[in-house]
């Protein structure tokens, strides 16, 4: 089920993730984004419903967490 961003805190966390997964690909935020919102669905179908356990996370977790998404669902950036 798809969610919307409900709180400031999500969206922080949203950027966040964005962010770092920019860093770990050597690439920019918006191409990042445009592949977790235009070429998949991951921001709004596991990101964001992930939240309250994703946000507890170590950085490299999260990051390996959301890369590992995008390789079994075939999204590069």
């Amino acid at each position: 089920m798809s969610q919307v961003i409900v709180s400031k805190n999500e969206l922080e966390f949203v950027v966040f993730c964005i962010e770092n997964l920019a860093v770990a690909l050597h690439t920019d935020a918006q191409s990042v984004y445009r592949a977790l919102t235009e070429k998949s669905d991951i921001l709004k179908s596991y990101i964001v419903p992930e939240y309250e356990i994703l946000h507890t996370q170590s950085k490299e977790y999260i990051v390996n967490d959301i890369l590992e998404v995008m390789k079994e669902r075939g999204v590069e950036v």
